[in-house]
């Protein structure tokens, strides 16, 4: 089933409720998607395979989809998309759900389990790092996104006309989804083009990318976060390479780490059931432990 959900005055959400297909469903889950990503990006044959076991809640994060375009009248930071997720939960009469955050999705969801632990179940979350820290730390510095994935970014709201936005779309996620799973163009440019019919528009979605980012710098809280938190770790990621992972896997109060082989950042076919496999291990658990 398909809504919209208002979690503003005059800001509404596009949201899909996702009926449980098993007979024994658990908690519901919520999909919680990357920056400028709709969540008609989480593919159908993963949410499938989560709907066996659970209700599976997706939906447009603002600026994009079928969301208010809202950022350039009413600007807006990371802690509301954080909002956002909750107001979801609220809207569906959800008190408690498994949450799953990809990317910056990752970072919303880390924001959640420091603000409203009470509503997560278990949390998930992959092609990620931990939250930024407002106060120096003795160790490394993580390492950030590959170069050339940043001269793209760089080229992120060039103009351009239909055509050359999709060419533009495939060449981000041929660079997202590294070598060490197959890419294949035409899967990629089936999913930009359900992603564009879905919004209405090819325009570019960098709202996300300007947002402001007050209030974000809490990775010195982590240690304090006790909801079960599986943290996936994609080996061949380009935004987020390793040690990112582990380290935000150490980070927590209740985390483990796993590690899908060769997957980048993308969910091309070949990691959805293993990604899958993993989040309903997390799920399905009885009794989580520490890392």
């Amino acid at each position: 089933m398909e809504r919209f959900v208002d979690v503003e005055p005059g800001i509404h959400l596009w949201v899909e409720d996702i009926e449980p297909t098993g007979p024994h469903p658990g908690e519901p889950l919520l999909l919680v998607m990357g920056a400028n990503s709709s969540g008609v990006v989480w593919p159908d044959a993963l949410v499938a395979q989560l709907a066996e076991h659970h209700r599976v809640i997706r939906y447009d994060h603002r600026d994009t989809g079928r969301s208010s375009a809202s950022f350039e009248d009413d600007p807006y930071g990371i802690l509301d998309l954080a909002d956002d997720a909750i107001a979801v939960l609220d809207a569906l009469d959800v008190p408690r759900a498994h949450v799953v955050g990809m990317s910056m999705g990752g970072h919303i969801v880390q924001l959640m389990l420091l603000d409203h632990p009470e509503r997560i179940a278990t949390a998930t979350v992959f092609c990620t790092g931990p939250l930024p820290s407002a106060e120096p730390t003795a160790g490394p510095a993580l390492p950030g996104p590959d170069q050339a994935l940043l001269r793209l970014w760089a080229e992120m709201d060039d103009p351009r006309d239909a055509e050359g936005e999709i060419a533009w779309r495939l060449e981000h996620w041929r660079l997202l989804n590294g070598s060490g799973t197959p890419f294949d163009p035409a899967e990629f440019r089936a999913l930009e083009e359900r992603v564009i019919a879905h919004a209405g528009r090819p325009d570019p979605v960098v709202a996300h990318s300007r947002m402001d980012l007050d209030g974000y710098e809490r990775g010195a809280e982590l240690p304090e976060v006790d909801v079960p938190t599986l943290v996936i770790e994609a080996p061949e990621d380009p935004a987020f390479p390793p040690p990112n992972s582990g380290v935000l896997a150490r980070s927590l109060g209740n985390g483990r780490l796993v590690r899908i082989p060769g997957m980048g950042h993308a969910i091309n076919r070949t990691v959805v059931s293993p990604l899958a496999a993993a989040i309903l291990t997390q799920t399905t658990r009885t009794a989580p432990a520490p890392a």
